[in-house]
């Protein structure tokens, strides 16, 4: 082998020595499915950091709680085991009423209000994310939520009896209140829990309906639009300090988008995922007039309980949304 041809070789292996000890991989934890429009998004947002930054930051995204279990996404972020991940935001208002405020029921039931709401919420968040070592990077919400049931349901008494899949405190509440046996069940569990009969009943978004497949063991869906909870990408501070100022600028510039992308598919694909939830054979209507009337007064049996707790920041938090 030639002198040139030893240096010129030389030379490449130095670059790409030199490129791997610079490049930085990050492991994103998610519950959902590959599928799941809050996934897709998900990976959009590790594309795009990863053309911007010329490789130097890769996402690997990995969904259906293959990592982590959607309890658990938090903490690992936050223990550095992940350095970032996606929950779900009211699935952690055991640990603060706060992250429960976008799934009082009935508070926010539309697109326009969740941004009303998140534009309140926000803030709060962001300070306590903060103390706890990580950073709120972007937020999407779910379509409104609706009721999934084995039985047509046209009054709350209906509801007495049925399995109904929780997975956070306002969904278990709704499940006492109205005679229903609330089963913990996380969305990456629940085909196997409607499929082996764990659950028959649960308030949910059309996107779930469609990732779970329940039209191959439920019958109706309620379009009681009932909340919009949303979905929150966290990074681990420590992990987000160690990039370079233009890698760090990129990640929020691109976080930015995700967020704003997210928001217009989560409303652009709300109407299609009723549609096909009647194309494969359920029956999708409004609720009865005395549904959504016992719904209304469950919500405000529920709002203040939840203003009970949260106190004198959940109140706030309640007025500045109100006034917006």
């Amino acid at each position: 082998m030639g002198i040139g041809l030893k240096l010129a070789l030389a030379g490449a292996f130095a670059v790409l020595a030199s490129t791997a000890a610079a490049q930085t991989k990050w492991d994103l934890p998610a519950a959902y499915p590959a599928t799941n429009f809050h996934t897709v998004n998900m990976q959009k947002f590790a594309d795009a950091v990863k053309e911007r930054t010329g490789g130097k930051l890769l996402i690997t995204i990995h969904p259906g709680g293959a990592l982590f279990k959607a309890p658990d996404i938090k903490r690992a972020v936050q223990t550095g085991q992940a350095q970032i991940g996606e929950i779900l935001i009211s699935n952690f208002e055991n640990e603060d009423p706060v992250y429960g405020l976008d799934v009082v029921p009935f508070l926010a039931t539309s697109f326009a209000d969740a941004r009303k709401l998140w534009a309140a919420q926000k803030p709060v968040l962001e300070k306590k994310v903060a103390a706890q070592g990580m950073i709120a990077l972007f937020s999407v919400p779910w379509p409104p939520q609706g009721l999934y049931a084995k039985k047509e349901i046209t009054q709350l008494s209906d509801m007495k009896g049925l399995k109904f899949r929780a997975y956070n405190r306002g969904t278990s509440r709704i499940a006492e209140l109205t005679g229903a046996q609330p089963i913990t069940i996380q969305a990456a569990e629940l085909s196997q829990a409607l499929a082996t009969g764990k659950a028959d009943s649960f308030i949910s978004s059309g996107a779930t309906g469609v990732d779970a497949k329940v039209w191959e063991q439920l019958t109706h869906f309620y379009d009681t639009q009932a909340w919009l909870p949303k979905d929150l990408v966290l990074v681990n501070k420590a992990a987000f300090d160690k990039l370079d100022e233009a890698t760090r600028k990129i990640v929020l510039e691109e976080a930015v988008k995700a967020e704003a992308l997210g928001w217009a598919e989560s409303e652009r694909l709300a109407k299609g995922f009723l549609e096909t939830l009647a194309k494969n054979g359920m029956k999708v209507a409004p609720p009865s007039a005395k549904l959504a009337a016992e719904y209304k007064e469950l919500g405000q049996k529920l709002t203040q309980e939840w203003l009970e707790k949260a106190g004198a920041e959940g109140k706030a938090l309640v007025e500045a949304y109100r006034k917006m």
